[in-house]
């Protein structure tokens, strides 16, 4: 509030600035942050200076509480904001005051269209401040990519800007990398990307043959022979159980020795059949927890995941862990085979990269503790500038679905007699395809939105408040776009909001809810439940069955009771639980697999900036001396005894040419320390003299300096040719870790103890695989040759 008043206070003043008076603030406070001055101290000066051009370019001035939720977005915060109270205007705020730092700011939305709609929207106000607005979409080239992250303020979706990221740390030179460092990002919608979206991890994929050689098999008929022999003849509770609580299939005692006679195996949790343990998990997955229609589709061949929160078709994207493949196999289609991981990252650890995060939202509160341990950012609700009107009636259940659309279908035309606009939400496309087609029976006119085109669903979702229209759309379609009322509809009382069934998550409800009543507007919302819907059936229906049967209750009657809605927020408040325990133990095993790849990007990030390597080489050397004297001398032999043949032959495998040059007579009186530092010492100076021939030799052809710099170059290109082709194998061995370490359960093992222990050990091996390829590489052959 204090804030407020100290913005409220300069208005007059900030108003009698000419445009460019106004334009010549910026540069006014970047000279200011550089004498000393801070962020924070800048704040009421610098929203004073936004709400000024919002008012010139937009003709919007931002209200008390968006200068407030503009605060709590400047303070690391998740403002939650109520549907159509001005997210989007009040961002430019501590954009517009980050941006100040000159190293640019990001704000982050779930789609193209929001990107390029929002910065089109508020380009203006940046313009008029002097500011430069870049937009990234998905078919831009490199060159406008890179000038887009360039500018003072970049739009761009969560997928665009994990890719971005995880390209660039590919790249074989810095002309190549379009991002600069991660400064400050304010992420719209922040509940969907930082928690819906939160387990699916971003990743960059090749063929395995193209990566790992021709020595790679292909198990693509392993998936089939499991789907058409060994599926078939599992029974259902006797050889495997279907917990869908927990989304798993345990496979019984009974299963595996079945499983173990089928395949001709002695025993299927050998390590050298992890391969086959892996593959019969998916194909339980694929047969008992993914069906058709609900999960996927099967389109032209290909099996096309639906998005469970928006139920759009997710073109392009392949579950992970052999799923995929496992459905593919079920359904009978062409197995393709895994492609190889080049580059991965989740959501939530793209986002903790940057060094300050903010988010805002119309529905946080429910995961308020996920936002705050997870990523250290708190949740504030902005009061609304109107109170909200709308009302929210209580929710009736029916015995069985065929009741409850019957229902919904009769409250929609009452509604559509009435002139009310309806807003009916459902969970899935082939849900929203059948009420459709009831309502054409009965002869009402209505829009679908099934979350495939975003501009489209933007148009239409503009006019559902129209009078007298009627739109059917899945969960999250249109999300971001605020539903204006018609003419006259507020007298009627508004949009009405009717929910096909209650979502796993309170959240996404309110979301449905809250597309209603903007801004002080009438409006009312009412959820229709069945005992057979998802949620009912999995958490806590048999209760209210009971009931209803207990009172003969037919299929076309109801009940609607408060002590039901509160009995249903029970069930979604267990299910938000259970998801929040599973994308925190799907963190903990990605922050191994963070702080692994935080240290090999720096590492790739060091050699591309131009790192000298000659340094590295003489401690390389050094190492690989110590490893191989320790190796062959142990404490326990009398010196006199130690290999001495073996240190100068091991040596010389590395270091070619190494055996001729020292005769082992030379290690006869050293003692280890003395023998580390005489091999290191003459493998120096063996590439010392190597690459003073190659000068020599080519003096005639290019100055000594620019021989020396390709060198260097050579050194520096081979190193990134070596950390990357042993990265990508490494993803693999990390992935295959992941997916069998759930088998140490059996032996009494915390699994994520012993993923935890291995994925270090892996990572020891992949630092000196790194080192030792790169010794032998430069080592190799006589001379250097240009």
């Amino acid at each position: 509030r204090r804030t407020v008043e100290k913005v409220n206070a300069l208005e007059s003043s900030v108003a009698s600035l000419s445009d460019d008076e106004l334009r010549l603030k910026t540069p006014a406070f970047r000279a200011r942050l550089e004498q000393g001055e801070t962020l924070d101290q800048l704040l009421p000066e610098a929203f004073a200076v936004v709400r000024e051009a919002g008012k010139r370019a937009l003709g919007m001035r931002h209200f008390n509480v968006q200068i407030m939720g503009g605060q709590v977005l400047h303070d690391h915060k998740v403002a939650e904001m109520r549907t159509g109270e001005g997210k989007t205007l009040v961002a430019t705020l501590p954009v517009y005051l980050n941006a100040l730092t000159g190293k640019g700011v990001h704000v982050v939305t779930v789609n193209d269209y929001l990107a390029k709609r929002d910065a089109e929207w508020m380009g203006p106000i940046y313009e008029a401040l002097g500011m430069t607005v870049g937009v990234i979409q998905h078919d831009l080239d490199h060159a406008a990519r890179k000038s887009a992250y360039a500018c003072d303020v970049t739009y761009v979706t969560n997928n665009e800007v994990g890719f971005d990221y995880l390209r660039d740390n590919m790249a074989w030179s810095l002309d190549q990398m379009v991002q600069r460092e991660l400064n400050y990002a304010i992420v719209d919608e922040v509940d969907s990307i930082l928690i819906d979206e939160a387990r699916t991890p971003l990743i960059i994929s090749g063929s395995p043959e193209a990566v790992l050689g021709p020595g790679y098999r292909d198990p693509s008929h392993l998936y089939e022979r499991f789907a058409r022999q060994i599926m078939p003849q599992l029974e259902r509770d006797e050889d495997y159980t279907v917990d869908e609580k927990m989304h798993a299939v345990p496979i019984t005692e009974k299963g595996v020795a079945k499983v173990e006679r089928l395949l001709g195996l002695q025993n299927l949790y050998d390590p050298a059949n992890l391969e086959m343990a892996h593959q019969l998990q998916a194909a339980l997955k694929a047969k008992e927890l993914f069906r058709k229609d609900e999960q996927y589709v099967v389109k032209d061949g290909e099996i096309i995941i639906v998005d469970e929160f928006t139920g759009r078709l997710m073109y392009g994207r392949r579950y992970s862990d052999g799923i995929h493949q496992a459905i593919e196999a079920k359904e009978g289609i062409k197995v393709k085979s895994e492609d190889q991981t080049l580059a991965t990252i989740t959501f939530q650890n793209y986002f903790r990269l940057y060094k300050k995060l903010a988010g805002m939202t119309g529905t946080a509160k429910t995961e308020e503790r996920e936002f705050r341990e997870i990523y250290g950012l708190d949740v504030l609700s902005i009061p609304t500038n109107v109170a909200v009107r709308r009302k929210d009636a209580d929710d009736v259940v029916y015995n069985h679905e065929d009741g409850k659309f019957r229902a919904v279908i009769n409250e929609i035309i009452e509604m559509h007699k009435a002139g009310r606009p309806v807003l009916v939400g459902t969970r899935s496309i082939e849900k929203s395809e059948r009420l459709s087609g009831m309502l054409g029976k009965r002869g009402i006119e209505h829009n679908v939105l099934n979350a495939k085109y975003h501009e489209k669903e933007a148009e239409i979702i503009k006019d559902a408040g129209l009078r007298g229209k009627v739109t059917i759309a899945t969960n999250m379609a249109g999300r971001g776009v605020d539903i204006k009322l018609g003419e006259g509809v507020p007298e009627l009382g508004g949009l009405h909001i009717i929910g096909t069934e209650r979502h796993e998550s309170r959240r996404i409800d309110n979301q449905l809810r809250g597309r209603s009543g903007r801004q002080g507007d009438l409006g009312s919302s009412r959820f229709y439940c069945a005992l057979d819907d998802e949620l009912m059936r999995i958490f806590g229906g048999e209760r209210i069955r009971g009931i209803m049967e207990r009172f003969k209750i037919d299929d076309d009657t109801p009940i609607e009771a408060g002590i039901l809605t509160a009995s249903i927020e029970r069930a979604q408040k267990k299910v938000e639980a259970h998801h929040y325990e599973a994308r925190k133990h799907v963190l903990e095993y990605d922050d191994v697999m963070n702080k692994q790849r935080a240290v090999v990007y720096a590492e790739r990030r060091a050699v591309l900036e131009g790192q000298d390597l000659r340094p590295s080489l003489t401690t390389m050397f050094e190492e690989k001396a110590r490893q191989i004297v320790e190796a062959n001398c142990p404490d326990s032999v009398h010196p006199h005894e130690w290999d001495r043949e073996a240190i100068v032959k091991e040596f010389d495998a590395i270091v070619r040419g190494f055996a001729k040059r020292v005769d082992v007579s030379q290690l006869e009186k050293l003692s280890k320390e003395e023998m580390v530092a005489f091999l290191a010492a003459q493998a120096d100076q063996m590439y010392t003299e190597k690459e003073e021939r190659f000068v020599a030799r080519y003096k005639d052809q290019m100055d000594e300096q620019g021989l020396r710099n390709g060198l260097r170059m050579l050194e520096r290109g081979t190193m990134l040719q070596i950390i990357d082709r042993l990265w990508i194998d490494h993803l693999y061995t990390m992935d295959s870790l992941k997916q069998g370490i759930g088998l140490r359960g059996w032996g009494q093992k915390d699994p994520r103890v012993e993923y935890e222990r291995e994925a270090f050990d892996l990572f020891e091996d992949l630092k000196a695989s790194i080192q030792e390829e790169f010794l032998s590489a430069m080592s190799q052959g006589e001379d250097f040759h240009l």
